[in-house]
């Protein structure tokens, strides 16, 4: 029995026991002892307070033996119920339940966030980079023990649930997430997580793991915007440390440098921003200091320009690609804004 369900047995046990006493000496208080007077004769004697009587038991000797045997039967359910509270306090139930509503709350005010499921190496990799570039996301985790080892990574909000189950991912906020990274043991997981979620969120955007690439036909007919291969990654980086050293010791230099945190980003231009219609030469994005404009993907026709012309016009829907730090994506989403 967990410390809980003990507290609960205690709480029932008290109250079963109260409920005896204020019925018990109705019963031999005869019918001149109101309710009021059965209570409080059972509140004094649990609490061994020992004020006076409200019901005269001097000449009831059945009264007396049986207040004999309910002060004995007190004693041991307060004793009961005083130890399952301070196990429930002492080790910790009441500060986990007190955290998980406060987490709640937290993942319940969530907006445009990331959802990731799972907890292995890739779904670890997955944190860290979402923490250190301060993006906003809840962790889906079946097993406490496993949800535990992830805290080591930094603080993030959780959740302990099935990411199959439709009410974990609502409760996660699904509606209103921009998109879900699936992580899971096995290809079926990811790809029936998939199809729950592009039906719950028809605009998510959705990236999964996929371990057989004969998978990812399948996945992305489910809903998966992009499916990763883990093999095909780690062939690639395999072959770029052998004919491009230096370019692999320069993007390593930016992923894993924590205290200057730079990355390849992307902000897309909203129809009713500023920079509409002004060229790169106008907005002075290429003189900034914190970002390096790399290219723009337009949005007439989905092509990418590469280093773009100072004459270049930015158009609503373009999306800005370029090299800058977290605090250098945040102030370009307010001018893109």
């Amino acid at each position: 029995m967990t410390n809980r369900q003990k507290l609960i047995a205690a709480i029932l046990l008290f109250l079963g026991v109260f409920s005896l006493g204020v019925a018990g000496f109705k019963y031999f208080g005869g019918p001149e002892a109101t309710l009021l007077d059965s209570i409080y004769m059972t509140a004094i004697t649990i609490s061994t307070i020992g004020y006076g009587e409200a019901i005269d038991l001097r000449h009831n000797p059945t009264a007396r033996v049986f207040t004999i045997f309910f002060i004995i039967l007190s004693l041991g359910s307060i004793a009961f119920a005083v130890s399952s509270i301070t196990a429930f306090i002492v080790e910790g139930e009441l500060k986990d339940i007190i955290r998980r509503r406060k987490m709640d709350k937290e993942i319940s005010r969530l907006k445009d966030h990331y959802i990731v499921c799972g907890s292995d190496e890739t779904a670890q990799t997955v944190i860290q980079e979402l923490l250190l570039t301060r993006r906003k996301f809840v962790v889906i985790e079946p097993s406490r023990e496993k949800l535990e080892k992830l805290q080591s990574l930094g603080h993030f909000p959780y959740i302990e649930g099935e990411p199959s189950e439709d009410e974990i991912l609502l409760k996660a906020g699904i509606k209103q997430a921009r998109g879900i990274l699936l992580s899971l043991p096995s290809d079926e997981l990811n790809l029936y997580v998939t199809l729950t979620a592009r039906s719950l969120n028809p605009r998510l955007r959705i990236v999964s793991k996929g371990i057989d690439l004969k998978s990812h036909a399948k996945m992305k007919k489910a809903g998966a915007d992009s499916v990763i291969s883990p093999t095909f990654i780690g062939g690639m980086r395999m072959v770029s440390e052998m004919i491009r050293p230096s370019v692999t010791t320069f993007l390593d230099m930016m992923l894993r440098d924590k205290e200057k945190v730079l990355r390849v980003e992307e902000v897309t231009v909203k129809a009713d921003s500023k920079l509409v219609g002004q060229t790169l030469q106008e907005s002075r994005l290429k003189e900034r200091s914190d970002i390096l404009l790399v290219a723009i993907k337009k949005a007439a026709s989905g092509e990418y320009q590469f280093n773009p012309p100072g004459d270049y016009v930015i158009t609503a829907g373009d999306v800005l690609i370029f090299i800058g730090s977290p605090e250098a994506v945040q102030n370009l989403e307010k001018i893109t804004a």
